[in-house]
């Protein structure tokens, strides 16, 4: 039986990068597909108003990066918000990446906002901060490729940290069983971040450019991010004791 996740994509892709890449659900889809736990996707783009059926019933959701800010006030954010704030009191799972890591903060709590560290790109690495049974394989660190300029400043109080750096105190967190969110972007690749850097090289600058292209030699651990969403997913808490 495999797990069925929607996904809910909040940007489009740049149009010169569409051909190669189509969209960030093709880009989770490709990522999952290199993990051992069996999972089919349904892809749905808030951005344009698009939403699944209430009728149908999903082993999580996934809410995707983007360009936008969490903290905006389009109509399209404030009505995927209501959306996720309805499917958290139902229990549903969720799990957020970058902007969806930074709007489920929001959403559950948290604060969202400008990031005085500035620009983040290329590959970053981070210290595990806590360990869970689904955190399979067990890494004690772990490196993403990154594109963001807003991050988390504050977590929902019954948020824990899972992973963080100097630059990125609140990389990654879980909210019990019900929410797991990181900054990085595990479904990039290389070539990907590469080609987002070329394109915003004259607004990050020389050095904030130069630093992510050199950064990029790096591995990162975007399969096993991959692999532990679906051991979250498919985790199911021991009971308590009578």
């Amino acid at each position: 039986m495999s797990l069925h996740i929607c996904i809910l994509e909040t940007d489009v892709l740049r149009p010169e990068l569409v051909d190669q890449y189509q969209g960030y659900g093709q880009m989770f889809e490709r990522l999952f597909s290199h993990q051992p736990i069996a999972a089919r996707f349904s892809v749905y783009n808030v951005m344009q108003g698009n939403y699944p059926s209430d009728d149908l019933n999903f082993d999580a959701y996934l809410v995707t990066g983007s360009k936008a800010d969490s903290f905006g006030s389009d109509p399209w954010i404030q009505t995927l918000k209501a959306y996720l704030l309805n499917r958290y009191e139902r229990g549903d799972k969720l799990l957020g990446i970058c902007f969806g890591h930074q709007l489920l903060a929001l959403l559950l709590g948290g604060k969202t906002e400008r990031a005085t560290q500035g620009w983040g790109v290329g590959t970053h690495q981070y210290k595990m901060a806590a360990k869970a049974p689904w955190m399979s394989p067990v890494r004690e660190e772990l490196t993403l490729l990154i594109s963001h300029q807003d991050q988390v400043t504050a977590l929902p109080e019954n948020a824990t940290v899972i992973a963080s750096s100097d630059f990125c105190p609140y990389a990654a967190y879980h909210i019990n069983d019900q929410v797991l969110c990181f900054q990085g972007h595990p479904e990039f690749i290389h070539d990907y971040s590469r080609a987002l850097l070329d394109i915003r090289q004259e607004f990050l600058g020389e050095q904030i450019y130069s630093n992510g292209v050199a950064s990029l030699v790096h591995e990162h651990h975007g399969t096993t991010v991959a692999e532990w969403m679906m051991r979250f997913v498919a985790h199911k808490p021991e009971a308590a004791s009578a």
